[in-house]
């Protein structure tokens, strides 16, 4: 099975060349990498074009103006040659060498999607946010739920038949491609109880209320769109539950049982 991992960047030469070893360790040999660049001025393509010969010609990269996050997506999309696709973002890395060989072998011909858990780190590698799936269920969109969009990889033909990410959306075009896919579409999805991305607080939907009020109003539009009935209020109770995906690790430090910590 080759999997294709898209990387969207820019401007990102602070922390590019982390995200590009953790996918050049990955045991599994059947990878394209496929980075997709905005045109950054601050040395990232001299970090890509350093890297790209380690790849043995498996890496294939652009770098040119685009509308966002999620055009930049979007052109990787129609890059990828792979069976299944997987975007880790230029901020992310891989947790472990061994991770694309375990979402591999989740999937069987039952399959479309594969959704895992991603864990927020700190610059000490020590574990700040701990967002698991494992109980994450497709109704749960409506209320604000979702899988973590980088621990999940999805068969490529699935984008031809249900269409990418859509345009106009700031922060959750994720989202509303989840909802499409995973729902409204019941791709047949299986959860791999692993960690497979570490990434780092700070991202466009964790800078602050604004960001937040902006991320959860495109929720509420996603729903909408695709069908569902969906209004701020609902989005509410998710707060509390988040609440301990900051407590229990903090707990976990405490007692020395760290879950996904950088060795």
């Amino acid at each position: 099975m080759k999997i294709s991992i898209i990387t969207a960047c820019y401007c990102s030469a602070g922390s590019v060349a982390q995200t590009i070893r953790s996918v050049l360790g990955q045991s599994w040999g059947d990878i394209e990498y496929i980075v997709v660049d905005g045109n950054s001025t601050d040395g990232t393509m001299e970090i890509v074009r350093e890297y790209e010969p380690k790849f043995q010609g498996r890496m294939r990269w652009v770098s040119e103006p685009d509308v966002g996050m999620y055009d930049a997506l979007n052109k990787g999309l129609r890059m990828a040659t792979g069976d299944v696709v997987g975007v880790l973002h230029a901020d992310d890395a891989f947790q472990d060498d061994g991770v694309v060989q375990r979402v591999v072998g989740a999937f069987d011909d039952g399959t479309d999607a594969v959704y895992s858990d991603i864990r927020f780190a700190d610059c000490a590698g020590r574990t700040i946010r701990y967002y698991s799936a494992r109980h994450w269920r497709p109704w749960m969109l409506q209320w604000g739920y979702m899988p973590p969009h980088p621990g999940v990889y999805i068969r490529r033909e699935c984008f031809g038949r249900l269409g990418d990410y859509k345009q106009g959306y700031h922060i959750a075009a994720d989202y509303e491609l989840i909802i499409r896919f995973l729902r409204k579409s019941r791709l047949r999805a299986r959860y791999l109880p692993v960690c497979a991305v570490e990434m780092r607080m700070g991202g466009k939907s964790t800078r602050g209320w604004k960001s937040n009020l902006v991320l959860n109003q495109e929720i509420v539009r996603g729903n909408r769109e695709n069908g569902y009935l969906c209004c701020l209020p609902m989005l509410v109770p998710k707060y509390l539950f988040k609440v301990f995906e900051f407590i229990i690790p903090k707990a976990r430090r405490v007692l020395g049982t760290g879950k996904g910590e950088r060795s």
